[in-house]
């Protein structure tokens, strides 16, 4: 049985190694499955966020995971294999909000 220091302790360790990047990708991607093709690549990696298309053409990801995972995410989008034309991608990186449940496009 997990007592309430050791789940503290727990979710300490998990949020150490979990990390959040916002990825803003410049690309002509509209109309050809961009979010959903980033959705299912997150989804392999084991990533929680979002994919959201942006007034000024621009889709912005939000992935939270692990480091390593949210860097292979990063690697696929600057890849040049990604559905339509990406034509530049800019990150930050944060503390995870912890907030996140599932991986969805807006």
């Amino acid at each position: 049985m997990v007592t309430i220091g050791e789940r503290s302790r727990l979710r300490s360790v998990h949020s150490d190694s979990a990390i959040r990047l916002t990825a803003w990708v410049h690309a002509h991607v509209q109309g050809v499955g961009f979010r959903w093709w980033t959705r299912s690549r997150a989804l392999e990696l084991g990533l929680v966020g979002s994919a959201s298309n942006l007034r000024d053409g621009r889709v912005e990801i939000i992935a939270e995971g692990s480091r390593e995972a949210c860097e292979a995410l990063l690697a696929t989008l600057r890849s040049g294999d990604t559905p339509g034309r990406v034509n530049r991608v800019t990150e930050r990186w944060t503390d995870p909000t912890g907030t996140l449940t599932a991986f969805v496009e807006r």
